[in-house]
């Protein structure tokens, strides 16, 4: 289990999560491109998370993403940041946007998802697993992950 802290852009909602960390990743997808305002979108799956908020309550929003499961992202009202994203299945993960995290300075994603719609310019970790849609499976993500740390 690790102990995650983090906040929204103005300060108004801070977080803390308890959880396993199961896998950082890049989303290229333009829905992703659209919800940053940038080039990618970055998520940190947790699994069997236990959040703690302070401040006002979230805003959300549900989406049906490409695969046609419904996606609910989770949102500061007064200023709008993303803080999080939940496939609606039993057991899914959440999904920190990890830029909200206090301390980013040891995050690297361990694969590129939806890279046939990245920005040209993007140049990508070639020591990163890379997907041109969705991949199949997660499981090599979690895999890049745990032996990532484990050499940490």
């Amino acid at each position: 289990m690790q102990t995650l802290h983090g906040q929204c852009q103005c300060g108004s909602v801070r977080y803390t999560v308890h959880g396993t960390i199961a896998t950082l990743f890049a989303c290229h997808c333009t829905e992703c491109q659209r919800q940053s305002a940038s080039a990618f979108g970055m998520a940190l799956w947790v699994k069997d998370p236990q959040v703690q908020l302070s401040g006002p309550a979230l805003a959300e929003w549900t989406r049906t993403t490409p695969s046609g499961k419904s996606m609910t992202g989770r949102f500061c009202p007064v200023c709008g940041t993303r803080l999080f994203h939940q496939v609606a299945f039993p057991g899914a993960p959440l999904s920190i946007k990890p830029g909200t995290l206090d301390d980013t300075r040891t995050l690297r994603p361990v694969a590129h998802i939806w890279t046939a719609s990245k920005q040209p310019w993007v140049q990508l970790d070639p020591a990163a697993l890379q997907y041109p849609g969705n991949p199949p499976d997660f499981a090599p993500l979690v895999e890049a992950w745990h032996a990532q740390e484990t050499q940490a």
